[in-house]
């Protein structure tokens, strides 16, 4: 659950989901609206893979042999 607080005074106003609020802080009487954003995709997009694997490797360099100068 998400705590919700007042954007002045930061008095907790409740905890829970929302889509859309409006709730009236008795502290200040500020007006909060609040909006839930949009999640995370679910699925990575190709260029997000390509950025991953350019800065780790998935291979070991143990084995790897230096080359000879031929």
């Amino acid at each position: 659950m998400q705590e919700i607080r007042c954007g002045s005074c930061s008095r907790k106003l409740g905890e829970g989901e929302y889509i859309a609020l409006s709730i009236k802080c008795p502290r200040c009487g500020t007006l909060n609206h609040l909006r839930a954003t949009r999640p995370a995709p679910a699925c990575r997009r190709a260029s997000d893979i390509g950025a991953v694997r350019a800065s780790k490797s998935d291979y070991s360099l143990d084995r790897w042999q230096a080359p000879s100068g031929r």
